[in-house]
């Protein structure tokens, strides 16, 4: 029992030293995705503004959320993402719910026979506004 309860600090401690280490993640307002066409062997590039759904042969591909690590940090983007089959006379399907890492793809993939969807980085095109002094 005092082995576990050493044991847990121990874990505790170390995570919280971490975490008060870490710089925090930035938003993010566009994507830079990959995807490849498993039946032409074709690899795309293509980008994903926060928000707008994006065509990838019949996948229908919604960014959701997009942070990414600040300059001091090893880099990392994240990206939630909705991916839905849409298919001509048939209801949509979806496919994937859920967040893509880029130092990551095999972690959180989309599993289509046809396609592979990932992502590459997670942009800031526009800089937010700071606050005006009174």
């Amino acid at each position: 029992m005092i082995l576990m309860t050493r044991v847990t600090r121990f874990i505790l401690g170390g995570a919280l030293a971490l975490t008060a280490t870490c710089a925090y993640a930035f938003p993010g307002d566009l994507v830079i995705m990959q995807g490849l066409d498993k039946v032409t062997a074709r690899v795309s590039t293509f980008q994903a503004p926060l928000g707008t759904m994006v065509r990838f042969g019949t996948l229908s591909i919604t960014v959701r959320s997009c942070d990414r690590t600040p300059p001091e940090e090893p880099p990392e983007s994240a990206v939630l993402l909705d991916i839905v089959e849409i298919r001509p006379d048939e209801d949509p399907v979806p496919l994937f719910t859920g967040w893509m890492f880029a130092s990551s793809p095999a972690l959180s993939a989309l599993e289509h026979p046809v396609y592979d969807v990932w992502i590459l980085e997670c942009q800031r095109t526009v800089e937010p506004e700071l606050p005006r002094e009174r």
